[in-house]
């Protein structure tokens, strides 16, 4: 199958272990809200855009506070469905492209935001795919940064992905690297570099 189907298997899982009330790393999301946003994200073409565009987001969020007071059952198992085969990412290499990041970071927003959270262990292809999509998305997520930044992995492979002064190497396990270069926090992570430039990476924004 794939990382994207296999996350979203996983995560739609989690969601009917934990109910509709958990906490998640998204600021001001219950597993309901992040279900929801899930579901608009593939069923709504005409919501969607405002995921991104915050012109938009007002018309975004009624949409997704409708799906979100649907019954939880009825909601998770849309997510667990996902689009209809018209959709484009229903067809697997582009759903791998498209969502391998969304749902593995997705799925670990509700993993870490849970007490007692651990590290999964480690994956090949999961951790292939996470170091992927780390090193494509730190160009743009991390263009706010005031200063260099290289990621490398604890087995040694490196990227610089955002140039600039004072700079930064972030070393961890490709997961934590993807979910660093997603402003997530809940991380195990080393900082090499300048102790004052090592702070103003971790407050800088990381995201669109």
């Amino acid at each position: 199958m794939g990382v994207a189907a296999d996350e979203r298997r996983a995560l739609s899982a989690l969601f009917e272990d934990l109910g509709p009330d958990a906490p998640t790393l998204c600021e001001g999301w219950t597993t309901r809200d992040l279900a929801a946003h899930l579901v608009v994200r593939e069923h709504r073409p005409d919501a969607a855009p405002g995921i991104l565009v915050p012109a938009l987001a007002g018309h975004t969020k009624k949409v997704q506070d409708r799906y979100a007071a649907k019954p939880w059952a009825s909601l998770v198992e849309q997510v667990r469905k996902g689009p209809s085969k018209f959709w484009p990412t229903a067809i697997g290499p582009l759903d791998e492209l498209t969502n391998a990041a969304e749902f593995l970071v997705h799925h670990e927003d509700v993993r870490r935001a849970q007490e007692g959270w651990e590290p999964r262990p480690a994956d090949p292809t999961r951790d292939a795919a996470a170091w992927r999509s780390a090193t494509q998305a730190a160009k743009l997520n991390l263009r706010k940064s005031p200063v260099g930044v290289t990621l490398r992995t604890k087995d040694g492979r490196e990227a610089a992905v955002k140039t600039g002064p004072d700079p930064v190497t972030v070393v961890g396990d490709p997961v934590d690297l993807l979910l660093f270069v997603f402003g997530r926090d809940a991380v195990t992570l080393d900082f090499e570099g300048d102790a004052a430039a090592v702070t103003k990476l971790q407050a800088a924004n990381r995201g669109l």
